[in-house]
């Protein structure tokens, strides 16, 4: 099986930094998209950033110039550089990777991370 493993949540303040990591681990033959997800407290969850295999990604209108997303292929890892945080940032946030297992039929299935919990204070 597969499993993704978040790190690098906290607490802050209102213009500092964080870096959230994501591995995955587990019988993996190949990955597609990577992306960040976040969802803050009544509020759907929403995607903050995504990354294909080829390096193209997309970044929310709302973290456009503060987040970067960035992805390791070889480590199976995809990071999420927060700088300039606002408050409006607090939620849980997500880790997703579109994964192959087997080698037939190539399909892609999508994993979770549990969620780590940034907190940006005024």
């Amino acid at each position: 099986q597969v499993q993704l493993v978040e790190s690098g949540g906290g607490l802050v303040q209102a213009g500092e930094s964080l870096r959230l990591s994501c591995v995955a681990s587990g019988s993996i033959v190949s990955i597609n998209a990577m992306s960040w997800y976040r969802q803050a407290p009544g509020k759907q969850r929403e995607l903050v950033a995504g990354i294909l295999g080829s390096g193209s990604s997309t970044l929310a209108d709302s973290v456009k110039g503060r987040f970067t997303i960035s992805r390791d292929n070889a480590k199976h890892s995809v990071t999420l550089q927060m700088n300039s945080l606002k408050p409006e940032d607090t939620a849980i946030y997500y880790c997703a990777q579109d994964i192959q297992t087997s080698l037939a039929p190539v399909t892609f299935r999508r994993y979770w991370g549990q969620g780590t919990q940034v907190t940006v204070s005024s």
